[in-house]
């Protein structure tokens, strides 16, 4: 028998765990929680658009629990912390794609209810996705190459007009006026968890940083743009351009970048790369590209479609950890503390 899982949601990232734990031997999918009662009784092989799994949906969390599963994988847009302190406090492990990745950016005082969570429960909780997470996992694999380290920079750059998720896009800025005087206060609240990255980071470089900050500059657009689900009017805002910095000493040890825009009439017109560069500053100083490519059988007819590979990249990450995070030792781990996170499963053969 494998690991026992239990899905928490089936939304745009929760169906793609789904996916990723369904060709696996090692894990044995045996509940989920469905947020929506519409999903409430249907297989979850069904809500992940692929063929039965023989698992149904359920709003019962008690019922979950009596499953006794191994671990939780919680895909929720947003987390609820009373949520994961309950799950982990039942004595079930956690892997997050849900804004996690150390706990910093929630506070002390949340970070603290879940360490306490995981102690009282015998449980692990441990955060991922594609950036934060994965990205500053490879930042720190490329500087392990390095006898002296000056300064390590990860930049996520990305055209996310086909992006469709005003629920998480507007809270950081996007469609504010491009005068509101509050715009960087939204945009460090809406990316808190690049907080978490970089002391992520920091924390592999064996650093205590001395604060971290977040800087940002905007662009509008010129016309009215049509997301579909949602508008931006002109002369507000549809593109960011952030840092998070990490300082020591008064210097920038660790820098995570995002240039994100949406439409054609953007102003300043920004380009972008659509993928991730990292930098690491020392001796020898190494420089690295990841592009988000489909593969040669990837039927996609919209861009909208082909942003599911952005999807893949922040579900797997997390559901290659369950193994290790399951014999992790009580607490909130990171990339740090796990022994390794193997592609296991997914090899075509």
């Amino acid at each position: 028998m494998g690991i026992r899982v239990v899905q928490w949601t089936t939304g745009n990232i929760g169906r793609q765990s789904v996916k990723a734990m369904a060709g696996r031997d090692d894990l044995e999918l045996v509940g989920c929680y469905a947020w929506s009662p519409d999903k409430v009784g249907r297989d979850v092989g069904e809500l992940a658009g692929i063929e039965p799994l023989g698992v149904a949906a359920t709003d019962d969390v008690d019922a979950l629990f009596a499953l006794r599963p191994d671990c939780v994988v919680y895909n929720p847009m947003w987390l609820d912390v009373d949520e994961m302190v309950r799950i982990l406090e039942a004595g079930v492990n956690m892997v997050s794609t849900a804004g996690f990745v150390t706990g910093h950016a929630l506070g002390d005082a949340d970070r603290e209810r879940l360490a306490e969570a995981c102690e009282r429960g015998g449980s692990s909780l441990f955060g991922s996705g594609i950036n934060p997470g994965w990205a500053e996992l490879l930042a720190i694999v490329l500087a392990s190459a390095s006898d002296r380290i000056d300064k390590v920079t990860v930049s996520e750059s990305a055209d996310t007009t086909f992006y469709d998720s005003p629920a998480t896009e507007i809270p950081a800025g996007f469609g504010q006026p491009i005068d509101h005087p509050d715009l960087l206060a939204m945009t460090r609240k809406g990316t808190a968890v690049f907080e978490d990255a970089v002391r992520l980071i920091a924390d592999a470089l064996g650093v205590e940083l001395d604060e971290v900050v977040c800087e940002a500059e905007y662009a509008q657009t010129k016309e009215d743009l049509d997301l579909g689900s949602w508008q931006i009017a002109a002369g507000c805002v549809a593109g960011i351009s952030g840092a998070w910095l990490g300082r020591v000493g008064g210097r920038t040890l660790v820098e995570l970048k995002f240039r994100w825009r949406k439409g054609q009439t953007l102003e300043p017109d920004w380009e972008v790369e659509m993928g991730y560069i990292i930098d690491v500053e020392g001796r020898p100083s190494l420089h690295a590209r990841v592009d988000i490519l489909p593969p040669p059988d990837f039927e996609a007819t919209t861009m909208e479609e082909f942003m599911v590979l952005g999807m893949i990249l922040t579900a797997v990450p997390a559901v290659n950890a369950i193994p290790a995070v399951v014999e992790a030792p009580p607490g909130i781990v990171t990339y740090t503390d796990l022994y390794r996170t193997l592609p296991r499963g997914y090899a075509a053969t």
